[in-house]
């Protein structure tokens, strides 16, 4: 299992959101390229930024903060935020990150996940935030009445690379992550699932770890609150 360390970006900082909220961010770092390096130093094998201005506007904004990640590290990077059409997508791939994610459009306009999908294999992954079981979209602002699952089953067959699934109610609060919501995610579809959301301990990622179907898990908050080790937590998945 992989852990992907978090990098969260807000008006060109590294922050945490609390329940999806933009008004209740924290700033952890000002620099985003020195905390991918950190990341990359501890042995973490990919890294998942998210624009999170980019989401509420539907385009890129924190451009210049993601590109200063790609120049400072050589591992893999995934990237949300704000990439609603094939331009864009074809734009940041081109520019070196290895997998784009794509959430609100994955709702809004299904046929564009799989048309990218066949142009980019590999590439793209779908992004499905949950609130109470329900997908959330345009940076969480919005909530649809289609379950994750059923968002999930729209593209069984069109060569996803990843689910990344995040519930909300979990994210950013420490309270650990939703793990039978995630594991039934899992269970029920082929597509590999990384797990998003109140990670918070080596106990949530030994539970978590207990089913195999899961690709890796996203973590953020607990890393920079110092109460998970990025080492330590790798050492504990790949054991």
């Amino acid at each position: 299992m992989i852990l992907f360390p978090a990098i969260d970006l807000k008006d060109g900082a590294c922050v945490r959101l609390k329940l999806g909220l933009m008004e209740e961010a924290t700033v952890f770092n000002t620099d985003p390229g020195a905390q991918a390096r950190a990341f990359a130093d501890a042995g973490a094998e990919w890294i998942h930024v998210v624009d999170l201005n980019g989401a509420f506007a539907g385009r890129p904004v924190n451009a210049a903060a993601v590109e200063s990640i790609l120049k400072a590290v050589s591992i893999p990077v995934q990237l949300g935020g704000g990439i609603r059409d094939m331009a864009t997508i074809e734009d940041w791939l081109n520019r070196g990150v290895r997998r784009v994610i794509l959430g609100t459009v994955a709702l809004k306009n299904p046929q564009l996940v799989k048309d990218a999908c066949r142009r980019f294999p590999g590439r793209v992954a779908v992004g499905i935030d949950a609130k109470g079981g329900k997908v959330a979209v345009e940076g969480w602002a919005e909530t649809s009445d289609l379950s994750a699952l059923d968002l999930a089953l729209k593209f069984a067959d069109a060569g996803v690379a990843a689910i990344i699934y995040t519930d909300i109610d979990r994210d950013g609060v420490m309270a650990g992550p939703n793990v039978a919501a995630t594991a039934a995610l899992a269970d029920a579809i082929a597509t590999p699932v990384i797990a998003s959301g109140g990670v918070s301990s080596l106990d949530d990622l030994r539970a978590l770890k207990q089913f195999p179907r899961l690709e890796g898990v996203i973590s953020g908050r607990a890393i920079y609150d110092g109460r998970l080790d990025v080492a330590a937590a790798i050492s504990l998945l790949k054991a």
